[in-house]
């Protein structure tokens, strides 16, 4: 379900998710600021948590990560008990919290874990929880490149490369060996909720870069677009709007990559310009380029050349995800400020379809 219901509707399933996950009455009136309690359980209760299909024992899960993250424990520990009234095992819990700390730091994921142990105690739910470790020293560095390679061919070598005394190459090993090898090969959740959860932790980091190749990763891991995206709309109302819409603006981006390459639109546009008239139609074209290459995930290359010779002789290769990306992008405003306003400048234009010899290739 995507769109949520006005009035009695929200409220109504305000009320009854929040006697579902804290076993009390919500939108009582009490308490010093009995307005805005008012405003956040409608939202969050009444709209966000009916947004997208995921399970109450998902949106908990995202819930706890998001607030271990920002390191809001009063609401962590709310939200622990919220989780596991509905069905988040302790194990599940911890792992989730366990989760973290590659991300956000062991102090933090102290805190956290600290937290979800006060209210297991008050739950009587007895310390240490059985142990879900799976490797061994002698393993981890395999295990965990095991599942690095599954999920991130490549991992991040490309970053680490050519740092002083070669250090890059230790916090390399440091990814395989800690992150994949001790903590993605634990059981406890499989490993589409820790793609998942992971993600949303990024989110709540605004983690820009690693938002976009741990989305791919999501994916290998057995997540949809649509659960990636709900996932990133419950974070919503704990950590606002602005880091949410940059996680979800990265999602279209990058899900428009996921177009098997075999459907990508090549184009070579050959333009001949009226040379009186170059930098002018240069100023368009680089407006219109910067606009659809910062705006239309279905643009995934447009690449200007001039001869050197001849710089009123201008070659574009154009990649679209597939021929529609293509129709939408003709349509879009900046496209047409770019067509109308040039109209006049160009003398001639060719544009030749082709065909990849090595289709998905990446142009670094």
């Amino acid at each position: 379900m995507t769109a949520f219901a006005q009035g009695t509707d929200r409220t109504e399933l305000c009320k009854q998710n929040y006697r579902t996950l804290f076993g009390g009455e919500a939108l009582t009136g009490q308490g010093t600021d009995p307005e805005m309690m008012d405003i956040l359980q409608k939202f969050i209760f009444g709209e966000v948590f009916k947004t997208g299909k995921l399970s109450l024992k998902q949106r908990e899960l995202i819930t706890c990560v998001t607030l271990a993250s920002l390191q809001t424990l009063p609401q962590l520990k709310a939200h622990t008990g919220a989780a596991l009234n509905v069905g988040v095992t302790p194990i599940e819990l911890r792992e989730a919290i366990y989760l973290t700390a590659p991300f956000i730091g062991f102090p933090k994921m102290l805190n956290a874990i600290a937290t979800t142990n006060e209210v297991f105690k008050e739950r009587g739910i007895e310390l240490p929880l059985e142990k879900q470790g799976t490797v061994t020293e002698e393993n981890r560095h395999e295990q965990g490149k095991a599942i690095q390679d599954k999920l991130y061919n490549g991992g991040i070598s490309n970053v680490m490369a050519d740092m002083p005394g070669n250090l890059g190459e230790d916090v390399e090993q440091f990814l395989t060996d800690y992150f994949f090898g001790e903590i993605y090969t634990r059981r406890g959740l499989d490993l589409a909720t820790r793609e998942l959860l992971g993600y949303c932790i990024l989110t709540t980091l605004e983690a820009e870069s690693q938002l976009q190749s741990h989305y791919h990763g999501c994916i290998k891991a057995g997540n949809t677009p649509e659960t990636i995206t709900a996932a990133v709309i419950q974070t919503l109302p704990y950590i606002g709007f602005p880091a949410a819409i940059k996680a979800l603006r990265i999602i279209k981006q990058e899900s428009a990559k996921e177009v098997p390459a075999e459907n990508n639109l090549v184009r070579l546009s050959k333009i001949t310009v009226d040379p009186s008239r170059l930098k002018e139609y240069n100023a368009y074209l680089k407006e219109e380029i910067e606009a659809s290459m910062r705006i239309e995930p279905g643009v995934l290359t447009l690449y200007a050349t001039a001869e050197k010779d001849a710089p009123h002789k201008i070659t574009i290769l154009e990649i679209y995800a597939d021929r529609s990306a293509y129709e939408r992008h003709i349509k879009t405003p900046h496209f047409q400020k770019y067509k109308q306003g040039t109209r006049s400048m160009v003398k001639e234009l060719e544009l030749i379809d082709t065909s990849p010899l090595i289709p998905g290739l990446k142009i670094k």
